[in-house]
């Protein structure tokens, strides 16, 4: 496991590369720019759209506006909301949250560039059946310019990204979450056993296609959109003291020196974070979450009934808006505020420990005896210690160029012997006998678990209903989604044929992601990373390439729109919208 890691980070590294990001930010600000800041557009005429003003039941496609809208949210609104948020701060400290602002801000306009030029190119061969996304826009584009080959061939590299995408940050790292926080609050559930519970649950869906996904994202998404929020809103109230101050340590954390920030200083269980750490890392999980520039969304905003390209581009547009300014804020300030992040040790050990040699050379192991109890405050909110929870200590060492500081983590595990618990610990590479920087013993708490625990601060036992049922509903909506994707680009490859195929595979990988071979957020994260950056190496050139055509769609729509060309009618029943009731 340990090679395959390894080579999967030389890769992301390449993927992930600074310049990279500039790119994608680059093209974010050209569309904003070309557009006319079109993101005005996606927060007006946007909202009108979805409301059904301008549904048709006559125009082609086979779901109304809000529900092309909700397919893709539940792509996006997941797990990368609670749990992906949750890493970014950790990891990156709180100058991520800034940074997952802007990619959030240019991002709008990238998912409306790119949900329009797929519009444009869409195959409606099937009005009630209709196939888009940017394979498409490749196959048909170049095909215009007689080069039928090479539109063939970019479509078909774009497909196997997808596939990979699919398969990883839209599958594995939902199942996977919700596997961990279910064993956090509910340590009897084996992990499989959720793998199981999500595989049958995801398969029911699918079988039914894009109408029943639909139908199912409709009802679900506002449902678990609302959950979360009043939990988190509830949580903000209960701190709203803390607020100012993390919004402005957000700011300042995110600038360089230059410009008057500041390095987020280590406290607790933070590490510290660089200006560049949290620049990577801001950018690497809005990306992540609400998926601007990868491409997947255009997939189910082109099943909407529509014949207007630019309409369903401009709805698109709410997407980065709803999924990280709204969601991801309010994950963020919760962890933030309740602080969690950089909570202090769960317990202490009587003397500090010391590093000795590990089983394998330039490895090291704390020398510990049992397990010191929890602080009673502490053990109120978290539960006593139990086998399998995971804990670390911080040890001081070489510098890491990532936080600016020589503090590392050493983990373990809680294990059982006998009528007493002991750690077992995984060893620490390093070329010299680190320095135990102190007895404090931390909760390892990762992703989704770290938000659980955030909520749990503020009322105990609110992070175990609310965190873990919200987790389950994003996750399985998120699935469900990433499904759809990924059977339009085999079906772009290789034809219907293969479906039943890819769902057979899909669903195994469901289940399969929550045996126990990925360990850590960070092997996740490489699979995640993986599927993410070569979907916007697919992506990005096609949007360049074919982008000014998606502007003069654009602008002639708006143009319209503000000449009164638009006929537009009452707003139907909300409920019908919603069950999609207008377009039948």
């Amino acid at each position: 496991m340990q090679a395959v890691m390894d080579a999967l980070n030389v890769v992301n590294g390449v993927l992930w590369h600074d310049i990279v990001l500039y790119i994608v930010l680059a093209v974010g600000v050209l569309f904003t720019v070309w557009s006319g800041f079109g993101q005005y557009h996606a927060l007006t005429h946007g909202v009108q759209v979805i409301r059904g003003k301008y549904d048709d039941k006559h125009d082609p496609g086979a779901i109304n506006h809000f529900q092309a809208l909700s397919t893709a949210l539940s792509g996006t609104v997941g797990l990368g909301n609670i749990a992906g948020v949750a890493v970014a701060v950790s990891l990156g400290g709180p100058g991520a949250v800034f940074w997952m602002w802007v990619v959030a801000a240019v991002g709008m306009m990238i998912k409306s560039t790119e949900v329009t030029l797929s519009m444009l190119y869409r195959n409606t061969s099937d009005p009630e059946n209709p196939h888009g996304g940017p394979m498409w826009v490749a196959a048909r584009g170049f095909e215009k310019w007689g080069l039928g080959g090479v539109g063939k061939a970019v479509g078909w590299i774009f497909c196997i990204t997808l596939i990979i995408s699919t398969l990883t940050g839209g599958n594995m790292f939902q199942a996977w979450n919700v596997a961990k926080i279910t064993k956090t609050y509910f340590p009897s559930v084996p992990e499989p056993a959720v793998g199981i519970v999500i595989t049958v649950l995801v398969g029911l869906v699918i079988i039914g296609g894009i109408k029943r996904i639909g139908a199912v994202t409709g009802r679900l998404v506002p449902f678990m959109c609302v959950l979360y929020l009043l939990g988190a809103f509830y949580v903000l109230a209960m701190n709203i003291g803390e607020v100012p101050a993390m919004l402005r340590l957000i700011v300042v954390s995110a600038l360089p020196p230059f410009l008057g920030g500041e390095s987020a200083a280590p406290a607790g269980a933070f590490l510290g974070g660089t200006f560049g750490y949290a620049f990577l890392w801001g950018m690497k999980r809005a990306l992540f979450s609400n998926e601007a520039g990868q491409g997947s969304s255009p997939i189910a905003h082109s099943a909407a009934k529509t014949d207007e390209p630019a309409r369903e581009g401009i709805v698109a547009g709410l997407e980065p808006f709803i999924d990280t300014i709204v969601v991801c804020t309010l994950t963020a300030l919760v962890v933030l505020s309740s602080g969690a992040w950089n909570r202090e040790p769960a317990a202490v050990f009587e003397n500090t420990p010391v590093m000795a040699a590990g089983p394998t050379p330039g490895t090291w192991v704390p020398l510990t005896v049992g397990v010191p109890a929890k602080d009673a405050a502490e053990a109120k909110v978290s539960q006593v210690w139990r086998a399998n929870d995971e804990v670390f200590l911080l040890v001081k060492g070489a510098l890491d160029e990532d936080t600016g500081r020589d503090l590392h983590k050493v983990n373990g595990t809680i294990v059982e012997e006998g009528d007493a618990l002991r750690i077992n610990w995984t060893p620490h590479a390093s070329p010299t006998a680190p320095e135990v920087a102190g007895p404090g013993l931390h909760m390892n708490l990762t992703g989704a678990a770290l938000t659980g625990y955030a909520f749990d601060r503020v009322q105990p036992g609110m992070g175990m209903w609310i965190v873990t049922a919200a987790c389950w509903l994003f996750a399985v909506s998120t699935i469900i989604s990433w499904y759809y994707y990924g059977e339009q680009g085999m079906i772009f490859m290789l034809g219907k044929k293969s479906v039943m195929p890819y769902k057979v595979l899909y669903c195994f990988f469901v289940f399969a992601s929550t045996l126990p071979f990925i360990k850590t957020d960070q092997e996740l994260d490489a699979f995640t990373a993986l599927g993410t950056g070569v979907m916007l190496f697919a992506n990005i050139p096609i949007m360049l390439i074919f982008g000014a055509q998606a502007m003069r769609s654009y602008k002639d729509y708006t143009r319209r729109l503000r000449s009164g060309q638009m006929a537009s009618h009452a707003a139907p029943p909300i409920t019908d919208v919603v069950e999609g009731k207008d377009v039948k």
